[in-house]
């Protein structure tokens, strides 16, 4: 099987964290790599080193936050952090994605995400996307088990806009165990003793 590469945006938003969890239960199989993503803002006007290693540090403590809840999770789960500098409207996550040939991008959707923002910048984002996009909506109420809602963007790329609010797993039928219908054992034996008579 095909290991795939699961990339996550890390933000200091809960729904990050929500859309994180959904993945984990959702999306992950065994053998995935899941890349934890935190972009912080370029410094424009200051390029000043210890303003910058802050941001980097902070960003990768807050990484290391949703680590802890992939290990909690899943024990066995393959997981990379990347801190980077990038801009607001997400050029550096869409570059990042197709540089390493992502499969699904895991966004918690919220105000402020940078779809919207990417949305604005650029006529077709779908041409920014090589991979599926998940935007995950923080449930209004209390997890509960029924069946997902996907809707669809308006877009052309692989995006879905998922409510977690109600999930659920699909219930299976059991198989049908076939069976063979044998013939009465008194005439097979009534059959056996003719042809002995017979002889």
């Amino acid at each position: 099987m095909e290991t795939r590469k699961i990339v996550v945006v890390v933000e200091e938003v809960e729904v990050a964290r929500t859309a994180m969890v959904w993945a984990l239960h959702n999306v992950l199989r065994y053998g995935d790599l899941v890349t934890l993503l935190h972009v912080f803002p370029a410094a424009v006007k200051s390029r000043n080193r210890k303003k910058l290693r802050l941001l980097r540090l902070k960003g990768f403590q807050l990484a290391l936050s949703f680590k802890e809840i992939c290990i909690h999770s899943f024990p066995n789960t393959k997981i990379e952090i990347v801190v980077t500098e990038g801009d607001e409207e997400g050029g550096r996550i869409t570059d990042f994605t197709r540089q390493i040939g992502a499969s699904t991008l895991v966004v918690g959707l919220h105000d402020q995400s940078f779809l919207y923002r990417l949305a604005m910048a650029h006529k077709n984002i779908a041409n920014n996307f090589n991979c599926k996009v998940l935007a995950i909506k923080q449930p209004t109420s209390p997890l509960t088990t029924s069946r997902p809602t996907l809707s669809d963007s308006s877009t052309s790329m692989d995006f879905s806009q998922i409510d977690i609010s109600t999930l659920s797993v699909p219930e299976v039928p059991q198989p049908k165990i076939p069976y063979q219908v044998c013939p009465d054992p008194s005439a097979i034996i009534w059959r056996s003793r003719r042809r002995r008579r017979k002889q």
